[in-house]
């Protein structure tokens, strides 16, 4: 069987530098971070007092009305939106009328922790369940955002909800693509969402020494491959994109970004959080990624790491690029460097963020890289850099040894 080619037609980013396209690529590229002290709860007593918040977000601004958004959790009013803007990027018009061709496989990492925080403390606080909302479980449920997005976009082809902790928005792409590949699907709405700057996510994070601590100076805290870096930042956000077989998009004449040419998914089977010190997985995910694209370690013109900023995690994937690509230094950067780590939606805006490098052929810079670390030498892009980018690779990497790495590359007939 031949599968279809998949290609990239439209971006939805909401993040912590910027909604919209437009305005997350222009902070991406002059190099703004995201980072900041919390304002979400209260950080007196917590060891790690910053994170990526989002601070201008409206649900009204994407359709969601006062009512409606009352009985949605953040992620999923982010996912919502974030899919609203991928399908005005993409110019689609899916009618009013259900289309058993398109779908939404939208995921997250760990869903409606806030939501849950808020009714279990209504419900310590009164001691009257009937204070519990009645809207708890679907507000909760990591699949709403499918649910929500297929009402709204009369999609009622197949939508499974991901949940692969950090890898799960390129876990989500890369089903999606898989579905339209096999002839399932014409259309996916395809992505991730992550709403968890909550008190009780970043105390359990903080706990597990998985932050950074370094309060005094927020926007310099997250340090992917740097020597000095201390921990991740944790950031929220959502990244939905538009995945369409090719003929479907050249027949309605649509703007492609770039075309998915390969990908591959595994797991660890090593330990629940940390990674596998051998990269064997990783490295099996990079080679098996690039065969299925039909390119070589150095047709890859650029990297968009996973790089987390924690101390184990670099310094394995580093240890995996350096042995796949040997002698070739491929440019490497982090996005999380700047919006943080948005956990669920983490490789779905990353791999949004390829698709803008290929459109506008440059490597965005990686902030905070100042200090070469010996053990997770690579060649890190610090400023933004004019590149010719055919072939572009995005890495996920998750809690539970979850791997994911997509090729994407230019679009050219």
């Amino acid at each position: 069987m031949e599968l279809r080619r998949v290609v990239i037609t439209g971006l939805g980013p909401i993040t912590p530098i910027g909604s919209g396209k437009e305005k997350f690529w222009k902070a991406l590229a002059a190099g703004e971070s995201g980072v900041d002290l919390v304002t979400r709860f209260d950080t007196s007593e917590c060891k790690t007092k910053i994170a990526a918040e989002i601070k201008d977000f409206d649900p009204q601004d994407y359709g969601i009305g006062p009512k409606e958004a009352k009985r949605m959790d953040l992620f999923t009013q982010y996912g919502v939106a974030a899919a609203v803007l991928a399908v005005e990027d993409a110019g689609l018009n899916l009618g009013e009328q259900h289309n058993d061709r398109a779908g939404a496989i939208i995921g997250t990492g760990i869903g409606g922790l806030m939501t849950l925080e808020e009714e279990k403390k209504k419900l310590i606080e009164s001691q009257n369940p009937s204070r519990v909302s009645p809207f708890l479980i679907p507000m909760l449920m990591p699949n709403a955002i499918n649910a929500y997005v297929s009402i709204r976009h009369k999609l009622s082809g197949s939508s499974p909800c991901m949940a692969n902790a950090c890898a799960t928005g390129s876990y989500a792409l890369i089903y999606a693509a898989k579905d339209i590949a096999l002839g399932d699907l014409d259309i996916a709405l395809a992505g991730g969402s992550e709403a968890v700057i909550t008190q009780l996510a970043a105390s359990s994070f903080a706990n597990m020494k998985a932050l950074s601590r370094n309060n005094e100076d927020p926007k310099g805290a997250c340090r992917p491959f740097d020597m000095e870096r201390t921990g991740f930042v944790i950031g929220e956000g959502a990244g939905v994109l538009v995945l369409e077989s090719l003929e479907h998009a050249l027949e309605r004449n649509a703007h492609i970004y770039c075309e998915i040419v390969g990908y591959a998914t595994n797991t660890d089977a090593f330990h629940i959080t940390a990674p596998d010190p051998e990269s064997r997985l990783v490295k099996k995910a990079i080679i098996d990624s690039l065969k299925m694209a039909g390119a070589e370690p150095k047709d890859v013109d650029y990297i968009n790491a996973h790089g987390t900023s924690t101390w184990l995690n670099d310094k394995a994937e580093a240890q995996a690029i350096n042995e796949v690509f040997g002698d070739y230094r491929v440019p490497v950067g982090s996005t999380k460097s700047l919006v943080g780590h948005l956990i669920g939606a983490a490789g779905s805006i990353e791999a949004l963020t390829c698709a803008l490098a290929i459109e506008n052929q440059v490597i965005p810079p990686t902030i905070n890289y100042e200090t070469p670390d010996p053990e997770s030498d690579l060649n890190i892009i610090t400023e933004l850099t004019q590149a010719n980018l055919n072939v572009v690779m995005n890495n996920s990497f998750g809690f539970g040894g979850h791997n994911a790495v997509m090729v994407l590359k230019k679009y050219t007939g």
